[in-house]
């Protein structure tokens, strides 16, 4: 078959399945996963790669109103348990090439359900050899198929849980409280015009994890909407102009670490392909470089969209090219249905142009919550406003524009990571006396890590040794790209440390 002629669906390596067929095996989850004792509340843990078994069981879990809880795959297997334990967890579905005997032993007295690594998946990562327990346990295509669909009530979808760190470096689920039928058709429309998906006509490649919440939404959005979503199984540039020109895509969700990646192809592979058929792509999730934005507009066209948003609020600000090469740097302006304030330390609003904490308020900020965190979500709302731990400023027409994170967290390559976290593993080590972690701006990621230490008397810290001590305590991406040492770290009379002053003795040779 033609790609170009393949329908709405899903489409990964040589598998299609159809929008009918999808909803029929998503309807035979829901009955499988019921029948493994989950129902209205219940949380299934997905440890899955881009895969059509990743749609077919959030799909189910939500006929039922359960809740799916994406997990990371890059975490160590403490980290994971930690979020398992936390959502409690009755199900754990899980690629083959990621069950160990670490992963299994963690999910002991939950049930587990393995989903085949297909090839298009495994010849893109290093394949692990799947433990014989393993070839115990259900297999997914298999035991879904055995059940029938579900005829009962379907219950009121309550969406993925996703579980983002704070201040205290603990995971932290979010969830949604129920809101009416109102609010919402207002947060799918919303997400339609944000996405830039409006109807059936789509046709998308998912080029992020979905374990993430933004790409997640957005391949939801597709499918929901009766597009065409091709699923590429890990980022590749090249790859995925021939997936644009092979499918006449019309619609993309982007990160700008790609954008870079994409701007460093060489003029030839640039103009190998038809790109023609781009109407709309939508960035968000990372700050962007504008000269990285002015390159991809120059070279794609005015199809280039932002958006500006929090998994526990959704999308805030929106802006199209048009609209952002007029206010360069902005992340646009309100979403329908959002308002957006920027307040001052005693709770006052700023006037135009003046930089305070961004707080948002719409349909869902009054029924969003931390789970087990009742002390963290009071911090997070502020009567029906969320306070997002970011500064910025508005201006005269109503542009928001981020000029300061509140929070420490860092964005890299369009991933959250909180430095508390890694503090918290790191000041174990022997012979550190204290440590600092925060962000510096990468041409690439956009930031990425530093490690300030502060050795005690006597002791000498090699950064080897320091990436050596973190390896198998924190996944991969949240070791410090850069480690570097400081007799004496500059503090505020509490004793915190003054992080921006840090960077700037530890960094001023550099800026020099």
């Amino acid at each position: 078959m033609d790609p170009k002629h393949i329908g709405h669906g899903l489409i990964s390596g040589s598998r299609y399945i159809s929008s009918d067929e999808l909803r029929l095996r998503s309807s035979q989850a829901a009955t499988a996963l019921h029948d493994l004792g989950v129902w209205q509340g219940d949380r299934v843990a997905l440890l899955l790669r881009n895969d059509i078994a990743f749609f077919e069981a959030t799909m189910g879990a939500s006929i039922l109103g359960a809740a799916t809880v994406p997990l990371n795959w890059h975490m160590t297997p403490d980290e994971i348990d930690y979020v398992l334990e936390d959502c409690e967890a009755k199900v754990v579905i899980v690629h083959a090439d990621l069950l160990n005997e670490a992963v299994l032993a963690i999910c002991t007295g939950r049930e587990v359900v393995v989903v085949d690594t297909p090839p298009e998946v495994a010849s893109r990562y290093e394949h692990q050899k799947t433990t014989q327990l393993a070839e115990s346990l259900p297999r997914w295509d298999e035991w879904v198929g055995s059940f029938a669909p579900w005829d009962r009530e379907v219950r009121q979808v309550t969406g993925p849980m996703f579980y983002t760190s704070g201040t205290t470096g603990k995971p932290k689920g979010v969830k949604r409280l129920p809101i009416g039928p109102d609010a919402i058709k207002a947060v799918q429309a919303r997400a339609a015009i944000a996405f830039g998906i409006s109807d059936g006509d789509v046709r998308s490649v998912m080029t992020g994890p979905l374990y993430h919440s933004a790409p997640n939404a957005y391949a939801m959005q597709v499918v929901g909407e009766g597009g065409l979503l091709v699923l590429q199984p890990r980022f590749d540039p090249l790859d995925l102009l021939r997936l644009i020109e092979e499918h006449r895509i019309t619609n993309l969700h982007m990160v700008p670490t790609m954008f870079v990646r994409l701007l460093g192809l060489d003029g030839d592979d640039k103009r190998r392909y038809d790109l023609s058929s781009l109407k709309n792509v939508v960035h968000g999730a990372a700050p962007c470089p504008a000269d990285v934005k002015r390159a991809m507009i120059e070279w794609w066209g005015p199809v280039i969209h932002e958006y500006y948003a929090m998994t526990e609020t959704g999308f805030i600000a929106i802006s199209n090219s048009h609209e952002w090469l007029q206010h360069p740097g902005s992340v646009g302006r309100a979403a329908p249905g959002v308002t957006i304030e920027t307040r001052r330390d005693d709770n006052s609003r700023c006037s135009p142009g003046e930089p305070g904490e961004i707080f948002v308020r719409s349909e869902v900020t009054g029924h969003v919550a931390y789970h087990k965190a009742e002390e963290k979500t009071a911090e997070l709302r502020h009567g029906d406003f969320v306070a997002t731990g970011d500064i910025g400023y508005l201006n005269e027409e109503g542009f928001l524009f981020i000029s300061d994170r509140k929070t420490d967290m860092v964005i890299s390559g369009g991933v959250n990571i909180y430095p508390a976290e890694i503090e918290q593993a790191l000041i174990g080590m022997p012979g550190i006396s204290d440590c600092a972690v925060f962000g510096v701006p990468h041409p690439e990621f956009g930031e990425q890590l530093v490690a300030a230490i502060q050795p005690k008397s006597g002791a000498s810290i090699d950064a080897e040794n320091v990436r050596e001590y973190l390896d198998g305590r924190l996944a991969n991406y949240k070791i410090p790209q850069i480690i570097k040492t400081c007799p004496d770290f500059p503090r505020e009379d509490s004793g915190k440390v003054k992080k921006h002053k840090l960077r700037g003795i530890l960094f001023s040779k550099a800026a020099a």
